[in-house]
């Protein structure tokens, strides 16, 4: 038999990006003959992230049904057409031994294009909401990898298996020592130290709130490091300190994490990942704006499991200060979080994930 060949697909953010060029990785280093082919959405990040990380990748022109009236939504049968159409042709060429999808637009057609040649399909379903495309495809495919209990509710309960998400290889064994990384920011280490995460492109909401606050936590004698994203560094840059380092985006994760003895962040699924792993008591924000709420769920199932707390943005003026504090000034409660969010882990996802993928290749 010759070399293995694997189409993946998923985009539209980071957080269907990053689990895909994992799983990429992971077959790699088991079939380093394998070919790969990545097909995208033209115009999302993966046309530029994908590339960037070693692998060849496709566009399909497509893009999401927008919840209003726009003149993208009656372009959207001609571009399911068209993609579709192309899906079909770049399967026939590619000729894949499997596929797998991890969400996002550009994934349903080509995960609906290989199901229906008979090819082995896989999907990674990272959030505790089953999005729309792996919904509409959960009869086309062979195995479902989750990562939350209670799956049930959206896929056949014979084809799932809880393997969790992929996330970065640096992070499944943080060795930093804390001291270290407090020193590579600039910062001391004799003080309490808040990592506050906006998500890869910023949050101007956690923006505002934490700049609001400066000063009360300059009162608790806490020092920061603030990844308020790109669009936003210039409007912050300059409330940089002694106690407060602000970054357009971290590099270096794991030094982040290692720093940190409270952290405040979003709550994307490959976020909520990477915290479980990290396990410091965390403060989520969940953005109202990103479809069916995932992010409120993704939080509400560590909240569920006394791992984290949470904050919805409609409540940060009158609960943060009382919320942070309840956190902050109870060293007992930290270390249930810490405990319980960590207790959640699931640091061998890639590598269950293409154990899933490999049994089907058989």
């Amino acid at each position: 038999m010759g070399s293995y060949r694997f189409i993946i697909s998923g985009g539209g953010t980071g957080g269907h990006i990053y689990p895909a060029i994992s799983i990429a990785d992971e077959l790699k280093r088991r079939h380093p003959d394998a070919e790969f082919l990545f097909v995208g959405a033209k115009d999302r990040m993966e046309m530029e992230k994908v590339p960037q990380a070693g692998y060849k990748i496709e566009g399909l022109w497509i893009t999401g049904i927008q919840r209003k009236l726009t003149l993208k939504n009656v372009l959207f049968p001609i571009k399911l057409i068209s993609s579709l159409i192309k899906a079909s042709n770049i399967v026939s060429r590619f000729k894949p031994h499997a596929v797998v999808g991890t969400g996002g637009f550009a994934s349903g057609p080509l995960l609906k294009a290989a199901s229906g040649r008979n090819i082995p399909c896989v999907l990674q379903e990272q959030n505790s909401f089953a999005g729309i495309t792996n919904k509409l495809l959960k009869n086309k495919v062979a195995k479902i990898c989750v990562a939350y209990d209670g799956m049930e509710r959206f896929f056949p309960a014979d084809k799932i298996v809880k393997t969790g998400n992929p996330v970065r290889a640096d992070l499944i064994s943080i060795q930093e020592n804390q001291s270290d990384a407090l020193g590579f920011f600039g910062l001391n280490t004799q003080k309490k130290t808040l990592l506050v995460l906006g998500g890869s492109l910023g949050s101007k909401r956690i923006n505002v709130l934490i700049a609001d606050n400066l000063e009360f936590f300059k009162s608790l004698n806490l020092q920061l490091i603030w990844q308020c994203g790109k669009g936003y560094i210039k409007t912050y840059e300059g409330q940089n300190s002694d106690s407060v380092k602000i970054h357009a985006f971290l590099n270096d994760m794991a030094k982040a994490y290692a720093a940190a003895d409270m952290i405040i962040s979003r709550s994307g699924a490959g976020a909520v990942s990477e915290l479980c792993l990290v396990g410091k008591p965390t403060i989520f924000i969940p953005s109202p704006v990103v479809a069916e709420d995932h992010q409120t769920k993704n939080a509400q199932a560590l909240v569920a499991e006394d791992a984290a707390i949470m904050i919805k943005e409609s409540d940060l003026e009158e609960k943060f200060k009382e919320e942070f504090l309840t956190v902050f000034e109870s060293e007992e409660k930290r270390e249930r979080l810490s405990k319980n969010i960590k207790a959640l882990a699931l640091p061998n996802a890639t590598k269950d994930i293409c154990d899933e993928i490999e049994k089907l290749l058989n």
